[in-house]
């Protein structure tokens, strides 16, 4: 099938699985440029001896073990005195009597493993220990505005101005923020960056649904755009191991997106959304640029039912999200969509984040965590390929890291091209994507509830992982049944039948995919 996987498709599909690859390295850069390093109270240069210089920093015991103390030292000025006496630790003075100060010096970081972090440039750590976690959740409230409002740009303005401009958006507050001065402008930065960072993905992997067709889509979509998302994912550690230092690292992040802006023009628009917007002749010039490429011949008219003056079956229909909550079907599958996206996006960015912490090399660890993504994606393109996609989501309910990744992305592909109409197709995308960032926003604070109950965070995820395998099976089913392309068709698909009546009534849907 030559239209299917031609010089054309192969060139746009491997330049949009490219265009993820700087979203794999920037998504988790802050695995290495918020993580902790080892600190102790500076202790100023003073005449004290050798034992009460080992002394100084009280010991204590955290999860069973014993360790220097990170926030606090003896008191300065107590344990001078105690040392010009002569006095010994441990046998002259019970240390446990002794008060007690906070760093008021500041703190000491280990560079065992870092030169520095955002950590240890900003002292993020003791009474400003909130802020590590914040970091991050800032960074994902700049996604989710992004993946909101670019869903509904994407569909209103078209989907390669959205993926450019995202881009831009995300290369260039990447590389301001290596001139940060302090942690509210670095976040603040963060915060635009995020609003870049994964709308492109969504712009992209829509795009890529839209153009491509047949298996080549499901190929895309489950498994070509996700690989390379993985591949940048790969990436990071191998870079960061080089760069052990935060600003090096940051503008690391930035430049993959300078080596691809240039590409506007072998990239095309979506001819779909171009259908839908009425703009016949751009849409049949991409398709005979395609056919061209890939030495086929087309007729002289392509889309004949969009030719003459004929009704069209959804003239004004304007896309926005309140589509979505009109009708109570595509309501109830809109609500569902959100719900499962908000659980494996926890679950997956929980996991994620943590990896540092999991090693006592985290690039080892952020690695493994990358490479298991790719089983994952191998897997999900098997399961979409062969089996019925409602079943899918039920694979939340596995914690390890490779089932949450198969999930997470196994929604994006049912949910992104199968089950959602051409014209709202990038904002029920946005919307559902939104919602699982506030999922996303909460996963850095959420993997810090282990310094109360160890395994707390892995019980909260399991119950929100169990309770959206139930509520997956209520989706309808796409398998092997063509894209919706009009609010009708969705009313019809979105009905929702019991799962354990076993009752089914198939609704045939024209075949869109011919000319595409």
């Amino acid at each position: 099938m030559p239209m299917h996987w031609g010089r054309f498709q192969q060139v746009v599909f491997f330049l949009l699985c490219v265009s993820l690859v700087p979203n794999g390295f920037g998504n988790f850069t802050l695995v290495f440029l918020t993580d902790v390093p080892s600190h102790r109270c500076v202790v100023p240069g003073i005449n004290l001896t050798e034992d009460w210089n080992a002394t100084i920093i009280p010991i204590k015991v955290v999860s069973g073990e014993p360790e220097p103390s990170r926030c606090s030292r003896y008191r300065l000025d107590v344990v001078r005195n105690l040392s010009a006496q002569g006095f010994i630790p441990g046998r002259d003075v019970n240390l446990t009597d002794l008060e007690q100060e906070d760093c008021v010096d500041g703190w000491s970081y280990s560079k065992d493993v870092y030169q520095s972090t955002l950590v240890s440039e900003f002292d993020l750590v003791c009474s400003d220990e909130w802020k590590q976690p914040f970091t991050a959740t800032v960074y994902f409230i700049g996604v989710l505005f992004g993946s909101f409002f670019s869903g509904q740009l994407s569909d209103r303005f078209g989907r390669k101005p959205v993926l450019f401009a995202t881009m831009a958006v995300q290369t260039f507050f990447s590389f301001i923020q290596v001139f940060a001065t302090s942690w509210t402008m670095f976040t603040i930065l963060l915060f635009f960056n995020g609003l870049g960072q994964m709308s492109n993905f969504v712009a992209a992997l829509v795009l890529g649904s839209e153009i491509m067709t047949g298996n080549v889509r499901i190929l895309f979509s489950s498994l070509g755009s996700c690989l390379g998302f993985a591949v940048g994912y790969m990436i990071l550690p191998l870079v960061a191991y080089f760069l052990r230092d935060w600003k090096s690292l940051t503008l690391a992040s930035s430049l993959p997106g300078l080596l691809y802006l240039p590409l506007w023009s072998f990239i095309p628009e979506s001819p779909r959304w171009l259908l839908s917007q009425g703009k016949v002749e751009e849409a049949e010039a991409i398709l005979r640029k395609a056919a061209k490429w890939n030495k086929v011949k087309v007729p002289n008219i392509i889309f004949q039912d969009y030719s003459g003056n004929e009704k069209k079956p959804e003239p004004k229909e304007k896309a926005n999200v309140t589509v979505l909550l009109r009708n109570g079907s595509i309501r109830t599958t809109t609500l569902v969509f959100c719900f499962v996206f908000f659980t494996s996006s926890t679950g997956y960015y929980g996991l994620s984040l943590n990896t540092a912490q999991l090693h006592a090399d985290p690039f080892i660890s952020c690695f493994i965590s990358a490479a298991v993504e790719v089983p994952a994606y191998i897997s999900s393109w098997l399961i979409l390929r062969y089996f019925p996609a409602d079943r899918l989501s039920s694979l939340p309910c596995f914690l390890e890291q490779c089932r949450f990744t198969s999930s997470y992305y196994c929604l994006k592909v049912y949910q992104i091209s199968i089950l959602h109409w051409r014209l709202l197709r990038n904002t029920a995308t946005g919307t559902c994507i939104t919602v699982s960032r506030v999922g996303t926003s909460l996963a850095p604070f959420l993997i810090k509830l282990d310094t109360y109950i160890l395994c707390l965070p892995y019980i909260i995820m399991g119950t929100l992982a169990v309770l959206s395998a139930i509520a997956a099976l209520f989706l309808p089913e796409s398998f092997r049944q063509p894209l919706p392309e009009t609010v009708q068709q969705m009313h019809e698909r979105a009905r929702l039948k019991f799962p354990c009546t076993g009752k089914e009534t198939p609704i045939p849907l024209e075949h869109f995919d011919g000319p595409l």
